[in-house]
């Protein structure tokens, strides 16, 4: 199993791709800690998994500082470390041309999709610096790298996320630890159900498979780049957007 014996935190993990990611590191072999804000959610996920010690569930709203610590020292107090986080919480936000865009739909956007991020990466990475490992998968967006149009919150929180990535991955690169990200274009979730349905039609006539990604198979790329098996890759953001993005 690829990550027998480690310890993952999973935020957005009550559904989409945060809970296909859960299952796919359980079923690796990792101890995982799922987080997400909608705490009935989150029971309801929890509960697709078998009873034992693997699983363990916070709830928490990852764009406040305190309660990202009070999760942090949770999952280290019952399991002893973090060796992996997967910063997945995000949401999609209203589709809007910038006229209408609002400063709310720009400051909840840039909490949720970025800044959530960057407190999770600051509260894990102390104590991965001291084991000397440490695995960080960003989920950003094929919109941070291209843009799209009625989406401009959206597009610049993941091209930040992008750019955190980056800049992350060179600050620790020396010290076992390896930060890449990721950028799908449009996946199975429910945040497909805050955009419009013609907001929809248009991504996915852009992917030349034709279909939307479902989430195990973006589960499945998260799983090698926090395995032992991705050693020479950091830095990255890897396309998994159906053939949208060739680059």
């Amino acid at each position: 199993m690829k990550l027998a014996k480690r310890v993952a935190l999973v935020t957005g993990a009550a559904r989409g791709i945060g809970l296909a990611t859960a299952k796919r590191f359980n079923k690796e072999g990792a101890t995982v800690v799922m987080a997400d804000v909608d705490s009935a959610q989150l029971a309801v996920a929890r509960s697709e998994f078998d009873d034992g010690e693997m699983i363990s569930t916070i709830n928490c709203d990852i764009s406040h500082r305190d309660q990202v610590e009070a999760m942090i020292n949770q999952a280290q107090a019952q399991f002893g470390r973090i060796d992996i986080l997967i910063n997945n919480a995000g949401i999609g936000g209203r589709a809007a041309p910038i006229g209408q865009v609002t400063d709310e739909d720009w400051d909840t956007m840039m909490a949720v999709n970025l800044k959530s991020a960057f407190l999770c990466c600051q509260a894990v990475i102390p104590g991965m610096r001291e084991r000397h490992y440490g695995r960080v998968v960003n989920v950003a967006s094929i919109a941070g790298k291209e843009g799209n149009a009625n989406m401009i919150p959206y597009s610049t929180a993941k091209a930040g996320l992008i750019g955190l990535t980056k800049a992350l991955a060179k600050e620790v690169a020396a010290e076992g630890i390896y930060v890449n990200a990721i950028s799908p274009a449009v996946i199975e979730t429910p945040i497909l159900e805050q955009l419009t349905p013609e907001q929809v039609k248009i991504l996915i006539q852009r992917i030349p498979l034709g279909r939307p990604g479902k989430p195990e198979e973006v589960a499945s790329l998260i799983c090698f780049l926090a395995s032992d098996e991705a050693t020479f890759t950091t830095g990255q953001c890897f396309d998994i957007s159906g053939g949208r993005a060739t680059y």
